[in-house]
């Protein structure tokens, strides 16, 4: 085997531990394409917090589901369409 293919070979074994370690901790990986808008927010919300990406992403998600069990999703959207975010 040549050592470009144990090189790209150690390197999927290495991704691969990687995400079983992740997944033994229970995290589970969500990723999908934002739209020019989202990417603003986002940049703005990394720039104040400090949050990295995993951060601001589990953080996210959490706020909303408060703010769904809460009923508050119609007033943040309401707010995002009216501040065109």
């Amino acid at each position: 085997m040549s050592d470009f293919k144990k090189k790209l070979s150690a390197n999927a074994e290495k991704q691969k531990r990687f995400r079983e370690k992740q997944k033994a901790d229970g995290k589970k990986l969500v990723r999908g394409y934002i739209n020019l808008q989202a990417s603003d927010c986002y940049e703005e919300l990394r720039e104040k917090t400090g949050w990295t990406d995993s951060e601001l992403l589990s953080n996210s998600l959490r706020i909303t589901y408060a703010a769904y069990k809460n009923g508050q999703i119609k007033l943040l959207n309401q707010w995002l369409t009216k501040n065109n975010k």
